[in-house]
């Protein structure tokens, strides 16, 4: 019974060994490509297959930065050719222009993406008003960025929240920094008022109720 066994398996290879060479050269040159872009990507501190959802704000004349999620891009698109493609759009941001080009059409379809994480982090103060507990509400825009600055310490997608109230009306004068890189976030901020009175189809709005 081995024996035949063996002999079947030999006969199979002897049929299939250019098949069998050619999916592991396949195998072994897409291993190579990916450790040389994840090198590369290390080097230049480049992640863009994470996006970070960030909330900017200013306390007391300081600005701060606080991360809320960062995940994997295609677990917040749930699609590797989505993932891809704002990979793609996040390619062509320049260091005075932050804010991702992403095609009109195709906006709501990403911001929605980051909207429904942020909406299942804060889902608590959203069922307190519904049960009629006391809750405060807040306004707040999402836009979908990358940093391009070489200031910027590593670069990733960022989806940065910002008060509404906030972003109307920033300070003329730049706040006290917490870092001095933190002064690109500033540019930053500069760039989506601008960007939210010309193109509001970039930004994405999400009302969060907080329980008291």
């Amino acid at each position: 019974m081995w024996k035949e066994l063996i002999e079947a398996i030999t006969e199979q290879l002897n049929d299939h060994w250019v098949k069998l060479a050619t999916a592991a050269g396949f195998m072994i040159v897409g291993w190579y490509i990916g450790r040389r872009r994840e090198r590369r990507n290390w080097t230049k501190r480049e992640f863009l297959d994470r996006l970070n959802i960030s909330l900017t704000y200013i306390e007391a004349g300081t600005l701060r930065i606080r991360t809320l999620i960062e995940k994997d891009g295609e677990e917040i698109f749930l699609n590797k050719h989505a993932a891809a493609t704002i990979r793609k759009y996040a390619d062509k941001t320049v260091p005075t222009k932050p804010i991702i080009p992403i095609p009109e059409n195709d906006s709501w379809f990403f911001l929605n993406g980051v909207l429904n994480e942020i909406s299942e982090k804060y889902s608590a103060g959203l069922i307190a008003a519904e049960a009629g507990l006391p809750v405060e509400k807040q306004e707040f825009l999402i836009c979908l960025t990358n940093e391009a600055d070489g200031a910027v310490r590593t670069r990733k997608i960022r989806a940065m929240v910002v008060r509404k109230s906030l972003l109307l009306k920033l300070p003329e004068d730049m706040p006290k920094l917490e870092n001095p890189w933190h002064r690109t976030r500033w540019e930053t901020l500069k760039c989506m008022a601008e960007a939210y009175e010309n193109s509001p189809f970039q930004f994405a709005e999400v009302e969060i109720m907080i329980p008291k």
